[in-house]
């Protein structure tokens, strides 16, 4: 994966992610037209398909709602990259394929604007601006598989027709 890097703070909200006023739809591409509007009221307007969050501590706080990783994820943002995640966030990041990296010096070093490079496999961000190389903890083989079917539903669809 590989993109900009758009920086945002600590304790991003799911509200600020996506406002509770657009919660009456599930459409993807409607939440997507509204991610991060609070945060960012230009954030979908300038976010290109490959591009990358990096936040500080406990992104994604706040309710259970699933619209926030959905929206995050149909805008095109690749990887969310931050010093902690929301349990909850964090769980439904992986359950809609998602991926996301807890990397808390990565969170502090990357810049708004930083071109960035992740290798999910290996844990390994890179910043292609500043040559600066961070580490996460590499997501375990079925994790990743989970994240690259789309999702925990699009998994178990495939693992059923294997079986």
């Amino acid at each position: 994966m590989r993109g900009r890097a758009f920086k945002f703070g600590n304790d991003i909200d799911t509200d600020a992610i996506i406002p509770a006023r657009y919660l009456n739809t599930t459409d993807p591409l409607e939440l997507a037209a509204h991610v991060m509007e609070d945060a960012d009221p230009l954030f979908a307007g300038k976010v290109r398909k490959g591009d990358i969050i990096v936040a500080l501590k406990n992104f994604g706080c706040g309710s259970s709602r699933e619209h926030a990783p959905i929206a995050i994820k149909a805008a095109g943002i690749s990887c969310v990259i931050a010093h902690s995640f929301a349990r909850i966030f964090y769980r439904n990041a992986i359950n809609i394929g998602l991926p996301i990296l807890e990397s808390p010096e990565a969170a502090e070093n990357i810049s708004e604007g930083d071109e960035v490079s992740v290798d999910l496999a290996a844990g390994r961000i890179e910043n292609l601006t500043t040559g600066r190389v961070f580490q996460a903890a590499p997501f375990p083989d079925f994790m990743r598989e989970i994240m690259d079917r789309g999702g925990l539903i699009e998994y178990v669809r495939w693992r059923l027709s294997a079986s």
